[in-house]
């Protein structure tokens, strides 16, 4: 046996493949030659990579900079708290770390659990292997484990066995063998084998092999093992699946978020080192002790500054709002694997869709039935129905049983026919041949002479016993004495039967091998002989069909047939059995497209999306289908719109750039067509289209596709556990309409969070703006770090998340999609929430101010000091005849506790000030430019709920004496509440103004878009 791989075993002749392998028929291979091609290819199984080390994974948890910026923050806090531990704060000094810590293990734990289940796509692709395999070793036939098949190992496969490796077929033991391989090149129907080389090179032209996981579906052959394990097709896939999964992007908001962190991180940094640094100064204050301490005491001001800074829940929200969107879209049978899909599905730009299965129905259908009605004259039938449901008329078609010719075609159908159907869960489903079982539904649709059964079946939902009852009732009618198999010789397949004691011959077969053997033609008025009119006028007809990408079928009979018995055993006599036919019918028959697909593609093209076709069928058939769904909306561009995977392989990079930016940039006209493609084929368009781009898939083959597309759909019904695993959403019911109502979801889903996202980044500008100004006027820290948490987490997360449910905009879908570059948030914006932002963090400051200052009309007995002594407070122990009064049960031995510990009052009424403002910032965010006056807040009603809810959270912490001396509170009377909302109001008038400005800009904007 040589010591080399065959690369090209199709391109053989079976004889030369046998002897490369050093292989016969009658003896396979010895013990040795297994042991040696053991040694070289090993066994046959697909690889398995090694996994990554759970302490790999936690730490990849904690790369992002936010994260990293929040565990410094808790590190130090932990250290600044122990140092501290005999001062006022004690154990809530605690609380801030903790729950700091907290939020990262929790962020850690669903990581990690992400990570772990990331890979079941090749988990499930080890699933297809089957478990055995019959070989000839030794002389001998014997069951062995497809594991240890190894190349040239001689293998017997048989209708219904699962290919156990890539093979070369070398005899056919059955007159024909079919095999389904649809899950691995994507073809509607199953394909016929032959012994002969080919010189094809793409999968779907190498008919002479069978390939690992696919299924024989008819008949039995010898095959000799050519590839195992990595090396057959389906290991080609996996490696294909793990390259891809190692070049998987990040989501436009994943990037967007990381990019913001990066820079909210370095102007973190930035504002941290000016606050320390300005209060240089302070560090000698008398009231701190020591320098030292005076620097630790701005250094955790510092800290609570980051802490405020970071939008701790932000995660947590998005998070929340990703996974209510995929409710949503559950409800409309799109299944969400990922979260970060669903935003990801509102920039999308491209759908690249799988035909079989998506488009079509993958249910062959007979949509055209052509009868004789005279010499020369044909009349041609739509059929209804797109399913293998047995409803749908025949247009144009008077159904008279007393006509010979329709009972023929009745029982032609019927009993020239392997296929069987069967109710499951309420679907009409197949057993057998896709083209016979078409058949078997026009038959079903044709009804029968019976009046009683008619009456019962026809046109009617029936239950299972009644699935196929006008095929056995035609079936019935006849008693069958021989099958005359398909071979590709004669292109036609026979069932010898007796009739009313007659000999009858039922024919069915590609129109062109049926036609030349046909000398007379069947009317409802009797039987003619064909003339060369009558012939002209069937190939005219055949060109109709072929002009609709219809697979033709022509059905025959020959009646009162004398035979010799030995013909019927033999295959090689069959052609000469099915001569002096008679023309019955044509039927046009083809896998139908989606009714409510043509629709959802028009929807796709006022949404600025491209639509591509990307399918391992032929391209007379993908077109014309692609034509019939408006994907292709004239035949004068085929050229630059339609390409076979060879074609466009084919082409230089440039020139694929080039193709692929000028379907882009007509996708308002039309889109595009990829046909006989294979795995490698929709990997390069995916990674030379350059935009955000979904892809759709149900095979094996699709799944490489699948995991390197922006957006991975699988289908849910006819998909592949393959495919779905390596999917980042599955539709539910293999529906292509379905995938463009996930995309209007994904676009509302992206308003929302940009609302949110803009109320927690204003929110965190003005607890940023509060702690600058504390530190800038030297007055005491107003805002305590757990308070700031508390209202990160807790206060801001459920208005937050009820944004999520604001109400999508009307013309959602007819807007372009966004760019993935798009900036969440514009510099207007920008501009817009730093202005809030500072108001919020001068009321904060300004009602801390005021208490302390001029708050005369307190009824809690409080002293005054004047603004400059508030601002050197630190030089208390200088002053002279001050002596705070008690209040709220305080007394203050040593005067400067009074702006330590007795600030509990001012710093309760600044952190209900930020509360308050927040929740009236959450009602600003309802609408962009909206005013609150035209989209008022109980547009969404969860909002108001919500911030009634944080409200009364508040309420708790304020009323509450353990929780009041946890978060550093007191309780608020009448007056405090009427001084929190003279603080806080006036963030509606000032945002409804800033408002007004946006919307004469965007007014005079569009103004100069229009008259450009």
């Amino acid at each position: 046996m040589q010591d080399m791989e065959l690369k090209a075993p199709h391109a053989l002749p079976a004889e030369e493949v046998l002897s490369f392998y050093q292989v016969t028929l009658a003896e396979g291979l010895s013990s040795g030659q297994v042991l040696q091609q053991r040694l070289r290819f090993g066994l046959n199984k697909l690889a398995e990579e090694e996994k990554k080390p759970l302490w790999k994974l936690i730490v990849a948890q904690f790369e992002d900079l936010l994260v990293r910026i929040l565990l410094l923050s808790a590190v130090v806090s932990f250290f600044l708290a122990y140092l501290d531990g005999t001062g006022e704060e004690g154990i809530t000094a605690y609380v801030e770390p903790l729950v700091i810590l907290l939020i990262l293990v929790a962020n850690a734990v669903v990581g990690v659990w992400q990570e772990t289940n990331a890979e079941e796509a090749l988990v499930a692709l080890k699933r297809l292997q089957p478990d055995s395999a019959l070989v000839l070793r030794d002389g001998k036939w014997q069951v062995l484990d497809a594991m240890e098949l190894v190349p040239g190992d001689v293998v017997q496969v048989k209708v219904g066995d699962k290919v156990p490796a890539d093979m070369r077929i070398v005899q056919l033991s059955s007159s024909s063998i079919r095999v389904e391989q649809s899950q691995l090149t994507g073809e509607s129907q199953s394909v016929s084998k032959e012994i002969a080389p080919v010189q094809e090179s793409v999968i779907q032209g190498k008919v002479n092999m069978l390939f690992a996981s696919t299924t024989i579906s008819n008949g039995s052959c010898l095959s000799v093992v050519t590839s195992i394990g990595m090396g057959t097709e389906i290991g080609k896939i996996q490696d294909a699946v793990q390259s891809a999964a190692g070049e998987e992007e990040q989501t436009p908001l994943q990037q967007k978020l990381d990019d913001f962190g990066n820079l909210l991180a370095k102007v973190i940094f930035a504002v941290c080192a000016l606050v320390w640094a300005i209060n240089y100064k302070h560090f000698f204050d008398p009231v701190h002790g020591s320098v030292l301490r005076g620097c630790i005491y701005y250094f955790k001001i510092a800290v609570a500054l980051a802490v405020a800074a970071i939008p701790e829940g932000l995660p947590a929200v998005i998070t929340t709002c990703l996974a209510l969107g995929t409710c949503e879209m559950a409800k409309k049978n799109a299944i969400v694997r990922k979260l970060p899909s669903v935003e990801t599905l509102g920039c999308t730009t491209v759908i690249c869709s799988d035909k079989t299965g998506t488009l079509t129905t993958n249910e062959m259908c007979c949509t055209k039935l052509v009868l004789p009605v005279a010499g020369s004259k044909l009349v041609c039938h739509a059929v209804e129905g797109h399913t293998f449901a047995p409803v749908g008329q025949v247009s144009g078609l008077t159904v008279d049983w007393q006509q010979r010719s329709l009972q023929t075609l009745a029982k032609i159908l019927a009993v020239c026919n392997g296929a069987r159907l069967e109710l499951n869960c309420g679907a009409y489903r197949r057993i057998g041949e896709p083209t016979e079982a078409a058949l078997l539904v026009l038959v079903e649709k044709l009804g029968c002479p019976d009046a009683a059964l008619h009456g019962r079946c026809w046109q009617s939902q029936r239950g299972h016993e009644d699935v196929m009852a006008f095929t056995q009732y035609w079936s019935s009618r006849v008693q069958r004495r021989a099958t005359l198999e398909f071979t590709r010789e004669r292109k036609s397949m026979s069932v010898l039967v007796t009739d009313e004691e007659v000999p009858v011959l039922y024919v069915k077969g590609a129109p062109e091998s049926i036609l030349e053997r046909c000398t007379r033609i069947m009317l409802p008025s009797g039987v003619e002989a064909l003339t060369e009119s009558g012939r002209k006028a069937i190939q005219e007809q055949l060109q109709d069909l072929g002009a609709e990408a219809l697979r033709p079928l022509a059905l025959a009979v020959r009646e009162r047939i004398q035979l010799d018995e030995g013909k019927l055993q033999d295959p090689s006599h069959f052609a000469q059995v099915e001569t002096d036919l008679t023309f019955v019918a044509l039927v046009g028959i083809i896998d139908p497209p989606r009714p409510e697909c043509l629709r959802a593609i028009q929807e796709c093209r006022v949404a600025g999306i491209s639509v591509v076709m990307i399918t391992g069928d032929n391209k007379v058939t993908a077109e014309a289908i692609a034509r019939k769904l408006g994907i292709l909306t004239s035949t004068g561009n085929l050229a630059q719109k339609s390409f076979t995977g060879k074609d466009f392989e084919s082409l230089s990079d440039p020139e694929k750039v080039k193709v692929l930016q000028r379907i882009t940039a007509e996708r308002d006209i039309e889109g595009a067509v990829f046909s006989r493609t294979e795995p490698k084929h929709k990997q390069l368009i995916l990674k030379q289209i350059g935009e955000i781009t979904a892809m759709t898939g149900d095979g094996v083959n699709d799944a490489p596709a699948l995991k390197q597309a922006d957006i991975g759909i699988a289908m849910g019904l006819s998909g592949t556990e393959v495919a779905k695993e390596a999917s980042d959403m599955v539709l539910a019911d293999d529906n292509f309409a379905t995938i463009v109502s996930a995309v209007e979801e994904g676009r509302s889903i992206y308003n929302n969070m940009k609302a949110f996202i803009r109320y927690l980044i204003s929110s965190n500008i003005g607890e940023v703006a509060s702690i600058f100004f504390t530190a800038a006027l030297g007055i005491p820290e107003g805002l305590a770090p757990v308070q700031l948490l508390w209202v990160n987490l807790v206060t801001d997360g459920l208005p937050a998340t009820a944004l999520g449910f604001n109400p999508p905009d009307l013309d959602v879908m007819c807007k372009s999609p966004r760019r993935a570059d798009d900036n969440l948030i514009s510099g207007w914006v920008f501009f817009r929430y730093m202005v809030i932002g500072l108001y919020v963090g001068l009321a904060t400051v300004g009602i801390f101010i005021y208490w302390y200052c001029y708050d005369e009309g307190s009824s809690d007995g409080h002293s005054l000091v004047s603004p400059l002594q508030l601002m050197s407070w630190g030089s208390c122990k200088k002053w002279h005849d001050f002596a705070p009064g008690p209040f709220l049960d305080m007394r203050f031995n040593d005067p400067c506790t009074y702006f330590t510990v007795g600030k509990v009052k001012a710093s309760t009424l600044s952190l209900t000030v930020l509360v308050v403002i927040e929740m009236l910032n959450a009602f600003n965010a309802v609408s962009e430019d909206g005013s609150l006056l035209q989209m008022a807040p109980w547009v969404n009603p969860w909002l108001v709920a919500a911030c009634m809810g944080s409200v009364a959270v508040h309420f708790v912490i304020l009323y509450t004496p353990f929780l009041a001396k946890i978060f550093a509170v007191c309780p608020l009377d009448w007056h405090d509440w009427v001084l929190v909302m003279a603080f806080s109001f006036p963030v509606i008038i000032l945002d409804e103004v800033l408002k007004f400005f946006g919307r004469q800009y965007q007014n005079h904007k569009d103004v100069i878009v229009k008259s450009d």
